[in-house]
């Protein structure tokens, strides 16, 4: 073995020989790791280099992977398909409670066939009736909405509580922006509305005297 070990230090040069061993040359790194303080530096250190990319040639470029970036990019992609997933979610969730409240609406105008017709009699237009459902449609709307962003709120508490108890800082928290919650309850009303409108255009066209005579 001393023999065999002997003839291949005799056969290569010194540079070689070494290089076979795995010495790195200190004067001609093949990598650098550049560890920066904060994502604003990263950035500002990926400008630099695309900068000096720019003006060099083509052999003289810097070539470097953005592992963090590369990371990121991947936590972006998983949080975005999730998000959609729940956009999802959240749209079946509407638009079946939409359908229940047209049946919920409708249901209300079969059980109201007399009311609706001393109404008439009384002097109501159809247009009249038609506004007394969507009145209600609107209250029901509202008052889920405002309750759904005050349960959001309330709830924001102890999840806020178990995000700082994971992360270990303060600094992280979840919230509730109020043009959100506005649009929220915006959409509620619009979807209630929506359920509701042909009920009530059902109930407008009631004929009075059919109306009176229902049991």
């Amino acid at each position: 073995m001393l023999a065999i070990y002997d003839a291949y230090i005799s056969t290569g040069s010194y540079d070689d020989n070494m290089s076979s061993f795995g010495v790195v040359s200190l004067d001609a790194p093949s990598s650098i790791n550049i560890y920066a303080d904060s994502f604003e530096d990263k950035d500002e250190i990926s400008k630099c280099i695309d900068v000096y990319n720019d003006g060099a040639r083509e052999e003289n470029q810097i070539s470097y992977t953005d592992y963090v970036g590369l990371l990121m990019s991947s936590v972006t992609t998983i949080i975005d398909v999730i998000s959609y997933v729940l956009i999802a979610f959240v749209a079946v969730s509407l638009i079946v409670s939409s359908i229940m409240i047209g049946i919920i609406t409708y249901i209300s105008v079969l059980e109201r066939t007399k009311e609706i017709g001393i109404l008439r009699a009384l002097g109501a237009s159809r247009k009249n009736i038609s506004q007394v459902f969507n009145a209600e449609t609107f209250i029901i709307g509202l008052c889920a909405g405002a309750m759904g962003v005050g349960i959001s709120c309330l709830l924001l508490i102890p999840g806020n509580m178990l995000i700082h108890s994971v992360a270990g800082t303060t600094e992280v928290n979840a919230s509730l922006p109020a043009v959100s919650a506005a649009i929220l309850v915006i959409l509620s009303v619009l979807l209630t509305l929506i359920g509701g409108l042909i009920p009530s255009k059902k109930a407008a066209k009631r004929d009075p005297v059919t109306a009176l005579r229902t049991e």
